[in-house]
């Protein structure tokens, strides 16, 4: 299985980005996905997530309310909508496939696949 995260780019603050990520192979649909993200200096942290059916989700308190995560698994691919950018949202994002089908607070050690990374910059 691999991830490919794209969307990436230079936004002001205020402003919208839409991240995505595309999967490969069959068992898409049978586990939840989450994105992360690694701020320079920073620890890579949890930011949203959501269950292999793409009825639940969960965010971190930081995005709460504005970034959205959705999936298609028809098109085996889950987005990130991140809107009213903050500075502090810069970071690089990372899409995660979880080890189990549900959504929660995910730690590094629930991800079993890693996508490469896509950069968000936002200016104030």
């Amino acid at each position: 299985v691999q991830l490919q995260a794209s969307g990436g780019g230079l936004v002001q603050a205020g402003g919208s980005l839409r991240l995505s990520c595309a999967a490969s192979g069959r068992t898409f649909s049978s586990h939840a996905m989450g994105w992360f993200r690694q701020a320079p200096g920073k620890d890579r942290e949890f930011v949203a997530a959501i269950n292999y059916n793409g009825v639940s989700t969960y965010y971190s308190a930081s995005v709460k309310g504005r970034f959205t995560i959705s999936r298609d698994n028809a098109k085996n691919s889950v987005s990130l909508q991140m809107n009213s950018l903050k500075p502090e949202d810069t970071a690089v994002y990372y899409c995660a496939r979880c080890k189990y089908s549900d959504a929660f607070a995910y730690t590094q050690s629930d991800i079993d696949v890693w996508g490469q990374g896509t950069l968000v910059t936002v200016s104030s």
